[in-house]
């Protein structure tokens, strides 16, 4: 099973096994209070109460927010680095027949180290070292690709092909930087430990109850527990059970045209 999906899976069943014994906690704490002054034992605490768990479901929503947002970007960016090539291809008609079989052949070779770069993960090293030999094909085929420009000195080459080259390089850099962007881990810390907290408050708010309302406890621990784990997944995609790999298939097919 990958690194992440272990991961995420214990942070989820920590946080509801730590929810549920805190909702028990307090529960415990809020019937002592009740026992020794009725009165004045949930006075005032509503306010209270309502901002911690307003301020928790505003950071759901900034954190699932944000994931979702980076995770379309991500599919967006396949797309467009497989449009990107897919014009540099084109483009290669416009040089003579013998560098362009050969750099055709570079760019094929090329697409397939890109694919192989994200088809490798969670496995860093194996994809670290895809993505060293893409970079080495784009310097190849940056370097012919000029060279050719500046030999033959043709307009139509010049203009056309090297700014899809630049562009087909370009996407590379934004797709490796994109996969790097996440919240801060503060965030993640910040959204288990508030949980936690809110699970203490509900327990103490279910002590004038006399008796415990289990499916409250277990299906508000449960929520949470859930969330949490689909925001981590959601953030961290082809290392968990979310994956973009259906967006893939842009670039298989861009692969295929490459005859």
């Amino acid at each position: 099973m990958d690194q992440l999906i272990v991961v995420s899976l214990l942070v989820a069943v920590g946080l509801f096994v730590g929810m549920v014994a805190l909702e028990e906690w307090g529960r415990r704490i809020g019937l002592k209070r009740l026992a020794a002054d009725p009165d004045a034992a949930r006075s005032g605490l509503g306010t209270i109460d309502g901002a911690v768990f307003a301020l928790l479901g505003l950071l759901i929503a900034f954190t699932f927010s944000g994931a979702a947002t980076r995770f379309d970007e991500r599919r967006q960016l396949v797309v467009e680095e497989a449009n990107a090539i897919g014009t540099a291809y084109l483009r290669l008609d416009l040089l003579a027949a013998e560098d362009r079989d050969e750099l055709r052949g570079l760019l094929r070779d090329y697409i397939d180290a890109r694919m192989e770069v994200y088809r490798l993960l969670p496995d860093v090293v194996a994809a670290k070292a895809a993505l060293d030999r893409s970079a080495a094909l784009q310097q190849s085929i940056w370097s012919k690709s000029v060279a050719e420009a500046e030999r033959d000195n043709r307009t139509p080459a010049t203009v056309l092909l090297l700014p899809a080259l630049n562009q087909m390089i370009d996407i590379t850099t934004t797709r490796t930087v994109a996969t790097q962007i996440h919240p801060p881990q503060v965030v993640f810390i910040l959204l288990c430990g508030l949980s936690l907290v809110c699970g203490l408050l509900a327990g103490i708010g279910m002590a004038g109850g006399q008796r415990r309302s289990w499916i409250h406890i277990v299906g508000f621990a449960a929520v949470m527990a859930v969330t949490v784990y689909v925001i981590l997944d959601l953030e961290y995609p082809r290392m968990g059970l979310i994956q973009v790999d259906a967006v893939d298939q842009v670039l298989v097919q861009v692969r295929e045209s490459m005859k």
